[in-house]
């Protein structure tokens, strides 16, 4: 059997990179990287940390225009479909890499959307409609939460053609739990557990917007002033480039007030920052999970998110952006840490095989699918 992988993205690298392994192991795996996030720091070298081996086509998509971004992902997707015609694709959340699921559909290949069911339910979150354009057209969605599943069935969405997983994450956390201990990111940047925050900001409702950015700033000022601890900011390349319009900050400067600007963080270097941060801030869709599972403080600069899970056990705390709120939720946060406190991880984050469940999924129904969306393209 043959099975197809299309990302683009340094997230969709992170959550599928056991996937990967687990396909590569299993079946004939194509790997696609669509290099939406064309940045070397957001993409070959989350490669190169994980271990993961090169992907098969590249399609390189980049473009600043959207439409012509989505236009050469769905062009790009169809020539490797076209080239490789395998039994199933498989695709991850809600980047515009994972629209390429539309080309498959169209061309009859069976659709894996794994990171199914999210929904923050605010249509300012351009990955809101990505989510549920996808949801809606794959062929089974695999699902990491009851919370998810329940969304999804509420829409009107089939039951059998939604199988929970679990998240990704775990596994990822635990596979390279001893080299993230043994990450020397702490004494490369001369601090000590509990004595700094870390941020990480690059939603594009969030810094594409002048005011924002403006109040972003503001916000991370106050909490180094407050806290009397510098805030190392991971720094994505759209953070980076507004930061410059605005005549902002050199990476590696330490330029408004005890706010550090950092070239962005591999994983093994962040997760070990976040365990021993005075607190995260982020308004990144997987600190949620993150913090759920690893149990440290942490509070997320969005106003909805597609996770309640972590909220609703108290791991995380959603402020928005304004200054003072972030500074009470961060004292919050730190205060039930610093009493021993600590939230209890939800069920659905426990679950360790993640990527044995999605690989036996597609390799069990991948000929199933094939019937069931009407005509076999494959040759007899």
């Amino acid at each position: 059997m043959k099975v197809m992988t299309i990302l683009g993205t340094r997230p969709e690298i992170i959550r599928l990179s056991r996937v990967i392994a687990r396909l590569d192991e299993a079946c004939e795996h194509v790997l696609v990287h669509t290099g939406q996030s064309h940045d070397r720091t957001l993409s070959d070298v989350f490669f190169e940390d994980l271990g993961l081996r090169a992907p098969d086509h590249h399609l390189d998509v980049k473009s600043d225009s959207l439409g012509a971004q989505l236009g050469n992902i769905l062009a790009g997707a169809e020539r490797v479909l076209t080239a490789e015609r395998p039994d199933a694709l498989v695709v991850l959340g809600d980047t515009n890499s994972a629209l390429s699921a539309i080309m498959a559909k169209r061309m009859r290949v069976p659709v894996y959307h794994m990171e199914a069911g999210n929904r923050c339910f605010d249509w300012n979150v351009p990955e809101e409609i990505n989510r549920r354009m996808i949801d809606h057209i794959a062929d089974v969605n695999l699902v990491y939460t009851e919370h998810a599943r329940r969304n999804l069935i509420a829409e009107g969405l089939p039951a059998r053609r939604i199988a929970l997983t679990g998240s990704p994450m775990r596994e990822v956390l635990e596979h390279y739990a001893d080299r993230i201990e043994a990450s020397d990111v702490l004494s490369r940047l001369e601090i000590a557990p509990r004595d700094y925050l870390v941020a990480s900001v690059h939603r594009e409702e969030t810094v594409d917007n002048p005011a924002h950015l403006s109040k972003v700033a503001e916000t991370l000022t106050r909490l180094s002033e407050t806290f009397e601890r510098p805030v190392l900011v991971s720094t994505h390349p759209r953070l980076k480039r507004r930061l410059e319009e605005a005549g902002g900050t050199e990476i590696g400067g330490n330029d408004i007030g005890g706010v550090r600007f950092h070239e962005p963080f591999g994983l093994l270097d962040y997760v070990k920052l976040q365990k021993n941060a005075f607190c995260t801030i982020s308004d990144s869709g997987t600190l949620s999970e993150e913090a759920a599972m690893l149990g440290f403080p942490a509070v997320s600069l969005r106003n909805a998110t597609e996770r309640p899970e972590g909220v609703e056990a108290g791991a995380m705390l959603l402020t928005g952006i304004d200054a003072q709120t972030v500074v009470d939720a961060v004292s919050w946060q730190t205060a039930r840490f610093a009493a021993g406190e600590r939230p209890v991880c939800p069920p659905d984050y426990t679950i360790a095989d993640t990527s044995a469940r999605v690989v036996s999924l597609v390799l069990g129904t991948a000929g199933l699918m094939h019937r069931w969306v009407g005509i076999d393209p494959r040759p007899s």
